[in-house]
């Protein structure tokens, strides 16, 4: 909420709009000084709406109750209202409240349908709402593209462990950080495949994603990063089983929490289960996607550099992890 309304003599007219929303008890206001301020959070996903309450709110309401029955003798203006075309909950449900909320506010408790001098402008709902389903989607498609890299290594090097090659292959020149790091680049490499071809498969289909070059390129980076993390989770898996079938479903282990809580899938959970979605990789990765394709925002925002940070960090300690757990007790 931008309140250029704030100094006037009927500021109240703006605050009791601002506790008609809090009284909703679905959104949460947040104040804001200016509108690039706003902007620049919403574009980053930080927030899902930004409100724009102009300089004569209050004198255009006071206009109202001084002639309710003389249109001509009021005072217009507009509410302006951006909306996070990466939310659908944004585009579909904050409007309505919204329009309920300057109701109360303008007529009271006695409602009617009657015209107000104030009106809800959204040039954003136009371009929101040719957004399909899968629009929303397609950013949680590519990270459940690379996840079950997790059971392909669980299983490549149990069944390797199984037939004797990683035996014969500590017996070779080849250093176990040459192996590992190998394995690591090829999984990685296949991970990026997996979701170019996921990615090709969506352009066919008609999804337009939003961004450049740069944007594309950052989004293959974050996918490269977020590959090694499910080459670690996989040398885990492999530590942990006998066999291939084993690894198979210890490996789910690590695949489901992050297919539910950082995919496409965690837009129709609880608001309690998506928020734990904070403790998988795979939320950041589907996070700075969503913010690079639906949003368009710039690949240096500070959303999109934190995101790449926290599945930078979970990918080295989790595949240093797996690399340590699997030398020391994985290769027998």
């Amino acid at each position: 909420m931008v309140n250029k309304d704030s100094t006037s003599p009927h500021q109240r007219w703006s605050q009791y709009l601002i506790g008609n929303l809090t009284s909703t008890q679905i959104l949460r206001v947040q104040s804001y000084t200016d509108n690039q301020t706003a902007q620049s959070d919403l574009t980053q996903g930080k927030i899902q709406a930004a409100i724009i309450i102009p300089e004569r709110f209050g004198e255009s309401c006071e206009s109202y109750w001084k002639a309710p029955g003389e249109p001509s003798a009021w005072v217009y203006t507009t509410l302006e209202l951006y909306l996070d075309s990466g939310s659908m909950f944004a585009t579909q449900a904050i409007p309505p409240i919204i329009e309920q909320a300057l109701a109360t506010t303008v007529y009271g408790a006695k409602q009617t349908s009657a015209p107000r001098p104030i009106v809800v402008g959204s040039p954003s709902l136009i371009q929101a709402a040719k957004l399909t389903t899968f629009d929303y989607m397609a950013p949680g498609i590519f990270p459940f593209a690379a996840i079950f890299l997790v059971m392909m290594v669980a299983q490549s090097f149990t069944l390797d462990r199984e037939r004797g090659l990683l035996r014969r292959i500590s017996v070779t020149p080849t250093t176990p950080i040459e192996f590992m790091t190998s394995h690591a680049l090829s999984n990685m490499i296949t991970a990026v495949v997996q979701v170019a071809i996921t990615f090709l498969a969506a352009l066919l289909v008609g999804y337009r994603p939003k961004g450049d070059t740069a944007s594309f390129v950052l989004a293959f980076v974050i996918m490269s990063i977020f590959a090694l993390c499910c080459v670690g989770f996989g040398l885990i898996s492999a530590t942990l089983s006998k066999s291939p079938g084993a690894a198979t479903g210890i490996a789910f282990l690590f695949i489901l929490p992050m297919m539910f809580l950082g995919t496409y899938v965690t837009g129709g959970l609880a608001p309690g289960v998506q928020a734990a979605g904070r403790f998988v990789p795979s939320y950041y990765a589907y996070d700075a996607l969503t913010s690079l394709f639906l949003r368009g925002a710039p690949v240096w925002s500070p959303t999109i550099i934190q995101d790449l940070a926290v599945v930078s960090i979970y990918s080295i300690v989790v595949l240093l992890l797996g690399v340590l757990l699997f030398r020391k007790y994985g290769r027998v």
